[in-house]
C-alpha cells in the first residue's frame, strides 16, 4: 500500500503510464482488427456478443499474464537452437501466431475476391459452430498479442501497479472502439480488404520476430497510417464524384 501510494505522487510513474497505455492502445489495434473483421462474419445478432467476448478474454488474459510477470519472462530464454538461431518460447508463440494470421488473412482476401454462393455462409445448421469457431480464433490471437504485449510492458517499466492499470485502460479504450470501427469496416467494403492487408503485414511481422528479425513496430504502424490515409482521400473523392453526379442528375 505504501508502495502504491509512492507511485501516485511520483511524476515519472505518472510519465511511464501515459507511455504504457499509449502503447498498449497502439498493439491493440492489430488485435481490434481482427476481432472486427472476425465478428462481421458472424449473424448480426451475434456480433456485440462476440466482440464482448473476444475483447473481456484479452483482458482476462492479459491481467492473468502480469500475474505471473517471472514466468512470462523467463518464456524469452533460449529453449534450443537451429540454423545458428535461439529459439525460446516467446519466438514460437509469435511464429505460430504468425503463420495462422497470415493463413487467415489470406483465407479472407480470397473469401472477398471469390465468395461463396449467397446463402451459404450461415446457414442455421452452422450458425453456433461459426460462432464457436470465431470465439476460439478471436482467443487464440489473444493469447499470442498478450504475451507480446506483457514482454514489451514488462520492458518499459518494472511496476506491476502502472501495467495493471494501463492493461484495464488500453482494453477497455478497445471495447469502446470495437462496434464503431466493426460498422466502419463494414460499410466500406475497400476498408476491408485495406484492413486484411494489414493484418497479413502483421502476420509476416510476428514471424519474422519469432525468427529473430527484429522489425521496429514505429515502421509498421507509419505504413499502416499512411495506407489508411491515401485510402481516407480515396473515400472523400468518391463521396464528392457521388454528389457531383446526384447534382447533375437532379
Amino acid at each position: 500500500m505504501e508502495n502504491l501510494s509512492h507511485l501516485l505522487v511520483d511524476p515519472a510513474a505518472w510519465a511511464a503510464l501515459a507511455t504504457l497505455i499509449a502503447m498498449e492502445v497502439i498493439l491493440g489495434i492489430d488485435n481490434l482488427i481482427f476481432i472486427s473483421i472476425l465478428t462481421n462474419k458472424l449473424p448480426e445478432a451475434q456480433r456485440a456478443r462476440a466482440r464482448r467476448i473476444g475483447i473481456s478474454g484479452a483482458l482476462v488474459l492479459r491481467l492473468a499474464l502480469l500475474g505471473t510477470v517471472a514466468f512470462i519472462v523467463q518464456l524469452t530464454t533460449p529453449l534450443f537452437t537451429a540454423f545458428g538461431q535461439d529459439f525460446s518460447w516467446r519466438d514460437l508463440i509469435l511464429i505460430a501466431g504468425g503463420a495462422f494470421l497470415v493463413w487467415k488473412a489470406t483465407r479472407e482476401i480470397h473469401h472477398h475476391v471469390d465468395p461463396p454462393p449467397e446463402g451459404d455462409m450461415f446457414g442455421s445448421p452452422q450458425a453456433a459452430l461459426a460462432f464457436s469457431a470465431a470465439i476460439g480464433q478471436i482467443l487464440l490471437l489473444d493469447i499470442v498479442f498478450s504475451i507480446d504485449s506483457i514482454i514489451t510492458a514488462v520492458g518499459m517499466t518494472e511496476h506491476i501497479p502502472i501495467m495493471f492499470a494501463a492493461v484495464i485502460v488500453a482494453v477497455t479504450v478497445m471495447l469502446l472502439a470495437a462496434t464503431p470501427l466493426a460498422n466502419f469496416i463494414e460499410r466500406n467494403p475497400t476498408i476491408v480488404m485495406l484492413a486484411l492487408g494489414f493484418l497479413l503485414m502483421i502476420g509476416m511481422t510476428l514471424l519474422a520476430e519469432g525468427f529473430g528479425a527484429h522489425v521496429p513496430k514505429g515502421y509498421i504502424y507509419a505504413a499502416m497510417a499512411f495506407s489508411a490515409t491515401i485510402e481516407g482521400l480515396n473515400m472523400l473523392a468518391r463521396r464528392a464524384q457521388r454528389k457531383k453526379k446526384a447534382a447533375g442528375n437532379a
